[in-house]
C-alpha cells in the first residue's frame, strides 16, 4: 500500500492515541515512522514493528532469511537492537512441509544472528506464501532515531548498495544474471546490526531503512518530515553489480 493510500485509510484513527493522553508513546501513529517506540523507564524504551511479504527469491531458506532481515531492519532504523521476534506465516495447505521448514529455519537463524530470540508466532492457510516477523527491540529513550531529524548540512550515508529491487524484478522475468541475483540475495540477508552500532557512536540526526519505496521514496519521507532537501550525487551512490548499465 502506497504512502498516500495508507494515510487515507489511517485518517479515522487520528486523535485516538494522542501524545497528550499517552506520554510514554514516543513514536506512534501521530508521527508515522519505521516502527513504534514506547518508553518503559528513563533508561529503556521498546521498539515494536512487524513486516511480512511474498517470496522475492526461489530458495526457501533465503526467502525466510531475507524476510526476517527486512523486518528487523525497522528496529535498526530506530537506533535499537533486536530482542524478541515472533513468526507471521501464511502458507498454502499443499506447500511441501520441507519448504515451510526451510523458510522458518532461514528466519530463525537470522534472528539468532541478530542477537535476538524467536519465541513462536502465528500461521494461517493462504493461497500465496507469506512470511515475516513481529519484532521487539530495545533502545535508550534519548538515542531514538527517526525519519524527521535531518538537519541542513547533514551528510547522507547508505549502509548497503542499492538495486535489489531491480535485480529481483528482473529475476522474476528470467532476465537477470545468476551472479547478480546471488549478490542481491546476499545483500538482502545482511543485517544492519553493525551499522546501528556505528550510528550510535556518531552524531546522527535521522535514519530510515530503504525498502519498498526505494531511495527516492524513503528519501522523500525523510526530507518532508525533516523540512529539508536531500541532494544526491549519483557518482557517490553505491549500486549492486547488474542493477545499472
Amino acid at each position: 500500500m502506497g504512502p498516500e493510500t495508507l494515510a487515507q485509510v489511517l485518517r479515522p484513527l487520528q486523535g485516538l492515541f494522542s501524545a497528550r493522553d499517552y506520554p510514554n508513546m514516543l513514536v506512534g501513529l501521530e508521527v508515522s515512522d519505521d516502527a513504534a517506540v514506547y518508553k518503559i523507564t528513563d533508561e529503556v524504551a521498546v521498539i515494536q514493528t512487524l513486516d511480512f511479504f511474498t517470496p522475492v527469491v526461489d530458495d526457501a531458506y533465503a526467502y525466510g532469511a531475507i524476510a526476517a532481515a527486512n523486518a528487523m531492519s525497522d528496529i535498526y532504523a530506530m537506533g535499537g537492537q533486536v530482542a524478541l521476534a515472533l513468526n507471521i506465516c501464511g502458507f498454502p495447505p499443499d506447500l511441501p512441509l520441507e519448504i515451510i521448514s526451510e523458510i522458518l529455519r532461514g528466519g530463525a537463524e537470522k534472528v539468532r544472528e541478530a542477537g535476538g530470540v524467536l519465541a513462536g508466532g502465528h500461521t494461517i492457510d493462504d493461497n500465496e506464501p507469506k512470511y515475516g516477523l513481529a519484532v521487539m527491540g530495545l533502545v535508550h529513550p534519548r538515542r531514538i532515531l527517526t525519519k524527521g531529524g535531518a538537519r541542513p548540512g547533514d551528510l547522507l550515508a547508505i549502509t548497503k548498495p542499492l538495486g535489489t529491487g531491480i535485480i529481483t524484478t528482473a529475476a522474476k522475468g528470467d532476465a537477470a544474471d545468476p551472479a547478480h541475483v546471488a549478490g542481491a540475495i546476499a545483500s538482502m540477508q545482511k543485517l544492519n546490526r553493525q551499522a546501528v552500532q556505528w550510528i550510535q557512536q556518531a552524531e546522527v540526526h535521522a535514519c530510515t531503512d530503504i525498502t519498498g519505496f526505494g531511495l527516492l521514496g524513503h528519501g522523500y519521507e525523510m526530507a518532508e518530515k525533516s523540512g529539508v532537501r536531500l541532494h544526491f550525487r549519483i557518482d557517490r551512490l553505491s549500486f549492486l553489480e547488474g542493477s545499472i548499465r
